[in-house]
């Protein structure tokens, strides 16, 4: 794991990024970054009415997620090892989906300039799932300001993570389906995935490893 020092897990609100980044860091004796959602104080205000809270709830997790980067480059600066369940770049999938125009133009104008201050992940693991599982995970788990989220949105916020990880080259990248597969109950599942994740070294690969049961 020498090379893959720093790791960052990605996906679809739901998909288990959560859950496989604490999985990995208790395994890897990696320091955890998790994405301080709950404490935007806009966001359940957003799935209630997203046009109208669309740019504060931006906003806040621009700047949140911003505060956090630069504390890893301190960290960095002494090795450490890390796992973090969010990849900075894709705050541009929330923006272009749901700000208006002149919304994301002002938010192009800031978020070019942050992106500049941030540290480059050595492995990228992008988790994908329909968006009937999300949907299933979502409410298995019961979060109080996602209860009134729409399967529209998801459905619409699943195409463009696609799209985003589709294009992602900056980083290399491993592509998981997790529709058959359970990293959080299945040791088999996990110590797969495990070894996928630190070798991988180069350029984008598709992991869909064969189904044995409902993903967590």
């Amino acid at each position: 794991m020498a090379e893959n020092r720093y790791v960052v897990i990605e996906g679809v609100i739901g998909v288990g990024k959560t859950s496989l980044a604490k999985l990995l860091s208790e395994r890897l004796q990696a320091r955890l970054v998790l994405e301080e959602v709950e404490e935007n104080p806009f966001l359940k205000d957003f799935y209630k009415d997203r046009a109208r809270f669309a740019f504060q709830t931006q906003m806040h997790f621009l700047f949140s997620r911003y505060q956090q980067q630069r504390g890893l480059r301190q960290m960095e600066l002494f090795s450490e090892r890390m796992v973090s369940d969010y990849l900075f770049q894709k705050d541009r999938i929330f923006a272009s989906l749901n700000l208006s125009e002149r919304e994301l133009v002002l938010y192009e104008k800031l978020v070019g300039w942050l992106e500049l201050d941030v540290l480059k992940p050595d492995v990228v693991v992008y988790l994908q799932a329909s968006p009937e599982t999300l949907m299933e995970r979502i409410a298995k788990r019961g979060r109080p300001f996602e209860k009134d989220m729409e399967r529209e949105y998801i459905r619409q916020l699943n195409e463009a993570y696609n799209h985003f990880f589709f294009h992602y080259v900056d980083a290399p990248l491993l592509v998981v389906n997790t529709n058959g597969i359970d990293f959080v109950n299945n040791t088999e599942d996990f110590e797969d995935l495990l070894k996928r994740i630190v070798s991988h070294r180069q350029g984008t690969v598709y992991y869909a490893p064969l189904e044995r049961g409902s993903a967590s």
